[in-house]
């Protein structure tokens, strides 16, 4: 599923496809299927790629076939309703959390349908291989899965590549339907997501090159040319934890008695050391015994195509970010065995079950074009099982803007763009002398490099490069909290009765403005290895800040705040956030950088740029919600908002 950044609905249950206000609606029963009287389908099962043009005829009754079939559970409406009631600080019931075992009781699948459902899969001659609290898995033929699902699977063209899907939607047998949420595999496009920071090639030392600022404009690039008539700051070395602390109103908060998860894939083994190395040199409190754990799979898969030590400074910068912002919290690192869609809903999915945190953070996507709707189904009921726990999700809204120089198609990402998870947008960072906070800008960079001769910008401001993922979707509704707030020329960008708008929050990520983080790395030779820092940036960052500063407002209010958009939206327009825009002081804004060629020593020679901020894309932050940062940045109020009082 999602993007090399670093490279993967309404709250209400009614929905009229293609539109999905909750993809949980997908398990809903649209029609009875055609020439099947006794059949119920499956909306949304097949791909939208999977058109009649593309279609290259049946494929071999022969070939192999991996498939989850979700279950609904007892009660899926149900479920949707309570997520929203114990979400909305307007509602009754709001805060009434269930426990894992109660939510299992309430609304999980019972052992009648998942015997009804093994029968009747093995019936068709599918292979059972396993059972879960969400699915069952199976494999077997084409010709099973066909006689299984009601449909027959056709090899389509998509992109340059010919891959398997079903001709028309999935069905169940009709006693079946309420049983059935959706079933995943039917076709077989890779569903892989990728992480969403701006990391540097993770098998050779990364390392930045001077000179630095150590706060915003502590250091001038007198000798360079001017960007917008005046000389400009050379890039910060990296923000640390007490400079974001401040930044976003921490206070004397920490996290204390907060449970924090991560979910990424795969898993680094070296992160405890870098953890609490980083912690020692840049002033964060130790990690105490026990603080830090790691859940991880028996086996990892796919390595190769996923980019497994890719994914190594993934965990590292997400751990970090939120001990520095949260020092106190404890920390869960949930590692998934492949960045495949169903090895990180396996991941999440753990969490919830075995509620192993209150607040979830996670730093990867995939463009919403890409993302199927029974995949979203799937989704979407781990976020409404951990709502109805308490259990709050942030993801990262992505760093390549509206997606089209990297697509082709204006476009969010997903999983933010559903509407049970905290979709967390980027911004550029000032933080001045003595941690004061100065301004922030919606992330998006121009990048223009200094000419042959050094007197000017070659093609100033440049290209844009990088910036806050955002927008508005094609396929999620506009849920209850963005209304009122949302301005209808987002929400009603994509259909006359509006649609969910990403993000809804921000926080830092411009890798200009961005976060030190420490990682033990390989020397360029390959023969060692040895920790090192460097400055990062991404909405890889900006969800961990976020998620660590939901910690503190959880420590603040005494109890799981769960999930926390009604929250967040509730308090739009208050002092509690700052409120992000484009051009914060008036005139164009900039930093120089000096890079290393070859990413870690002068020995390829320098590079130097002039990196202009506020410039993402098609979008833009303006004054009021906007599809970069959302609502704002959290300020010094923001954490104290969430007392009882």
């Amino acid at each position: 599923m999602r993007s090399n950044r670093a490279k993967v609905r309404a709250v209400s249950v009614a929905a009229t496809l293609p539109m999905l206000a909750g993809a949980l609606a997908l398990g809903i029963p649209a029609a009875h299927a055609a020439g099947h009287p006794l059949r119920d389908l499956l909306a949304g099962t097949r791909p939208a790629w999977a058109t009649a043009k593309a279609d290259k005829g049946a494929t071999s009754d022969g070939a192999r076939v991996s498939a989850r079939v979700y279950l609904a559970g007892k009660d899926a409406a149900g479920l949707a309703a309570y997520a929203k009631a114990v979400s909305d600080p307007d509602s009754a019931s709001y805060g009434e959390y269930l426990t894992a075992k109660q939510a299992r009781a309430r609304f999980g699948a019972t052992k009648a349908q998942v015997a009804a459902v093994k029968s009747w899969l093995t019936a068709a001659g599918l292979k059972v291989t396993g059972v879960t609290r969400h699915y069952v898995s199976v494999t077997g033929d084409v010709a099973a899965a066909e006689k299984a699902f009601g449909t027959q699977l056709h090899n389509f063209a998509k992109g340059s590549k010919t891959y398997r899907a079903p001709a028309s939607a999935a069905s169940v047998p009709q006693g079946l339907a309420d049983a059935v949420l959706t079933v995943t595999g039917l076709d077989n496009a890779p569903h892989m997501a990728t992480h969403d920071d701006r990391l540097p090639p993770p098998d050779t030392v990364f390392r930045n090159s001077g000179p630095f600022s150590s706060y915003y404009g502590s250091k001038t690039a007198s000798t360079l040319p001017s960007a917008y008539g005046k000389k400009v700051p050379y890039a910060v070395k990296g923000y640390t934890g007490k400079q974001l602390r401040a930044a976003y109103g921490a206070g004397t908060r920490t996290g204390k008695g907060v449970r924090v998860a991560i979910t990424d894939a795969y898993a680094s083994p070296t992160i405890a050391y870098d953890a609490g190395t980083y912690a020692k040199r840049n002033g964060d409190a130790a990690w105490k015994t026990g603080q830090l754990h790691q859940s991880l799979p028996a086996t990892y898969t796919n390595t190769e195509d996923c980019g497994a030590s890719g994914w190594y400074g993934e965990e590292t910068l997400d751990v970090e970010a939120v001990h520095a912002v949260a020092p106190a919290a404890d920390v869960t690192y949930v590692g998934a065995a492949s960045c495949m869609d169903g090895d990180l809903l396996d991941a999440l999915g753990k969490v919830v079950d075995n509620h192993l945190a209150d607040i979830v953070s996670n730093s990867w996507g995939e463009v919403e074009a890409a993302q199927t709707p029974d995949l979203a189904a799937a989704y979407d009921q781990v976020f409404q099982l951990g709502a109805v726990e308490g259990i709050g999700f942030c993801f990262s809204s992505g760093d390549d803007g509206d997606e089209v120089a990297s697509s082709g198609t204006k476009q969010v990402d997903s999983p933010a763009n559903s509407a049970w998870v905290t979709a967390v947008g980027g911004t550029s960072l000032a933080v001045g002398k003595n941690d004061t906070y100065l301004w922030e800008t919606g992330w998006g960079t121009d990048k223009a490099v200094l000419s042959a001769d050094g007197e000017s910008w070659t093609d100033f401001p440049g290209a844009f490069t990088s910036g806050a993922g955002g927008g508005t979707s094609r396929t999620v509704a506009e849920p209850d909290y963005q209304q009122g707030v949302v301005p209808d020329a987002l929400a009603r960008a994509n259909s006359a009765n509006g649609n969910r708008v990403v993000p809804d929050i921000a926080a830092i990520a411009d890798p200009n403005t961005g976060f030190l983080v420490g990682q033990t790395q390989s020397s360029p030779d390959g023969k060692k290895q040895a920790y090192s820092e460097y400055r990062i940036g991404g909405t890889s960052l900006a969800a961990p800040t976020i998620a660590a500063v939901q910690a503190l407002a959880q420590e603040a209010r005494g109890k799981a705040i769960g999930f926390a958009n009604p929250a967040i939206y509730a308090k739009y327009g208050s002092r509690v956030y700052h409120d992000v825009t484009d051009n914060p002081t008036g005139k164009g804004l900039a930093v120089a950088r000096v890079d290393f060629v070859n990413g870690y020593d002068a020995t390829g020679g320098l590079a130097t740029s002039v990196r202009s901020l506020g410039k993402d894309s098609s979008l833009s932050a303006v004054k009021g919600y906007d599809d970069v940062t959302g609502v704002g940045t959290p300020a010094s109020g923001y954490v104290e908002s969430y007392r009882r009082r």
